[in-house]
């Protein structure tokens, strides 16, 4: 008996330790789940919003020449230094061009003969004409004589427009520079045979200022236009390479005139200082258009938004220090920050940490 109630006492007893601590258990689950989450919050207020269009970017001369000869032959002459600044009209590479020298020599000759043939064509007809007063030559002689002189006035114009055609031949062999700019490397050298309209002898581009040239949408056309009478003091056209920026600010120079069909998108070309040449044609780069809204906007960080099935939240601190999900209308991102277009007031305090564990009224603690 003393042994069933000691066995009866130790079970109540194990029993009563058990139920003592699953119940003790219990409480502290509860316990945990209404603590209060500790997050991060931020108060909002609407501020300028100053942000940046990217787009991608070619640098290209304003103005830009590949040079070909005019004539087939052999380069003679090499008249410039690779790289160096030549002015408009300089002459930059001769061509021998046998043909057409030889075709010159020829009219030249031929207009030494119509000379020598006027000549005697005038005596001939001063000759008859002097007979004509003395009655002592047939009227038909002297209207012949007269005939050849006109005829040979003729052919002597003729020979001369010849030189004049066949010299301009010549001259197809002079290769000069169309403007003022800087010339590259030259593809060929004395001695190489050339095609004329198909070998390309090198390039004079301009490089100071330089042109970039960018896409738009033809939706910002009219933005475009507004930009383009802004002066590059306000600092609107930034050029990047990479993590550097082109210390220059541009301005728009020409929009084009229309709408690429293929595309939609309308060429818009800025204008760049570039006295120390470090832009050259054929660059790449990224462009950023500066925007700038003068009405206050909503920021916050992206780390604050919350999607949920293509809808966006945030969740706002009550004065009650409980969690609630406001829905949000994102705009543009800013970097690690987002324009809040709706959904928002100054004063609301935002959850922007710890928000991942949260649900609607939970308690928070910052």
């Amino acid at each position: 008996m003393k042994t069933n109630i000691y066995i009866t006492t130790l079970a109540a007893a194990t029993m009563s330790t058990a139920l003592w601590s699953c119940g003790g258990k219990k409480d502290d689950g509860k316990a945990a789940a209404n603590a209060p989450a500790p997050v991060a919050t931020l108060l909002v207020e609407q501020s300028p919003a100053v942000y940046y269009d990217e787009y991608p970017a070619t640098v290209v001369a304003q103005k830009e020449v590949i040079l070909t000869p005019q004539a087939s032959g052999t380069v003679t002459g090499i008249y410039f230094q690779d790289g160096q600044v030549v002015q408009q009209g300089q002459r930059l590479y001769s061509i021998d061009v046998p043909v057409y020298n030889a075709n010159y020599d020829n009219a030249v000759a031929n207009y030494e003969v119509q000379k020598a043939n006027l000549v005697k064509a005038e005596k001939d007809a001063a000759r008859y004409h002097q007979l004509d007063k003395q009655d002592a030559i047939a009227k038909q002689q002297v209207d012949y004589a007269d005939a050849a002189l006109a005829a040979a006035r003729k052919q002597v114009q003729a020979a001369q427009a010849n030189i004049s055609s066949m010299k301009a031949n010549v001259n197809f062999g002079i290769v000069v520079a169309p403007f003022t700019g800087t010339i590259g490397i030259s593809k060929v050298r004395v001695g190489a045979a050339v095609v004329a309209g198909q070998t390309q002898l090198n390039t004079v581009s301009t490089d100071n200022p330089m042109a970039v040239d960018i896409n738009i949408n033809q939706s910002d056309v009219f933005r475009f236009e507004q930009l383009k009478k802004r002066n590059i003091s306000d600092q609107i056209f930034t050029l990047v390479f990479g993590a550097d920026e082109y210390p220059v600010f541009g301005k728009i120079d020409i929009i084009d005139r229309a709408v690429d069909p293929n595309t939609g998108t309308v060429k818009v070309r800025i204008v760049f200082d570039n006295k120390d040449k470090i832009l050259r044609s054929g660059m790449t780069a990224v462009m950023r258009v500066k925007n700038d809204h003068p009405e206050p906007q909503f920021i916050i960080p992206n780390k604050a938004l919350v999607e949920q099935l293509g809808e966006f939240y945030v969740y706002a601190v009550t004065d009650s220090n409980t969690a609630t999900q406001k829905h949000v209308i994102p705009g543009r991102q800013l970097g690690d920050k987002i324009i809040i277009k709706e959904g928002l007031t100054p004063g609301t305090k935002i959850v922007i940490e710890g928000q991942q564990k949260l649900k609607e009224g939970a308690k928070v603690k910052y």
